[in-house]
């Protein structure tokens, strides 16, 4: 039986992909300082710890572009680094929720418990959408276009005049200012 490649999955275990996590529902989880905190403590886990390779990320408020890739010569399984940050950083953030104080806590946790109901894959709540969308970044011109696409988000949505100002972005990094997640640059 021959099997075709995903139009978007992890394929090339050597490759250098981009990547997108979305909240369910599009919600805007990441408005709160300390639900942004576990993401970024998290990809910082994954980096010195899993074998993750981070050349570029955005927070968004409802989503995260990231581009990544396993790092060498570790080995390290690209889908299994995703599966666990995704599983890691779900845990925390509905913890953190509902320890609250959190205005929409009620209203979240109802939303994440009716995405789980519709997913035989959760038990209580679903917070991150399931695909990732990753798409292998094969040319210098696709790599920087996504790397433009990523660090542009935040200037998108109007809240900063300079990519480099949004904190919760490599832009700073490619700005030569200090970020939050140390990265990897790519050439």
């Amino acid at each position: 039986m021959h099997l075709t490649p995903r139009p978007y999955g992890l394929n090339n275990p050597e490759g250098v992909y981009f990547v997108t996590f979305t909240v369910v529902f599009w919600l805007d989880v990441f408005v709160r300082a300390r639900y942004k905190e576990v993401f970024v403590q998290s990809l910082k886990y994954c980096i010195t710890h899993k074998g993750l390779s981070l050349h570029a990320w955005c927070l968004m408020s409802s989503h995260a572009h990231l581009i990544i890739s396993a790092q060498r010569p570790k080995k390290a399984n690209l889908s299994d680094i995703i599966r666990d940050l995704k599983k890691f950083t779900a845990a925390q953030i509905i913890k953190e929720i509902e320890a609250g104080p959190e205005s929409r806590q009620e209203w979240l946790l109802d939303k994440f418990r009716f995405a789980a109901g519709k997913n035989s894959r959760n038990t209580q709540y679903q917070f991150w959408q399931q695909n990732n969308h990753a798409e292998e970044l094969l040319t210098n011109n696709f790599t920087y276009q996504k790397l433009q696409y990523i660090h542009q988000n935040p200037l998108q949505e109007g809240w900063v005049e300079e990519a480099y100002h949004y904190l919760y972005s490599s832009a700073r990094d490619y700005s030569g200012l200090p970020g939050l997640v140390p990265i990897t640059f790519i050439d």
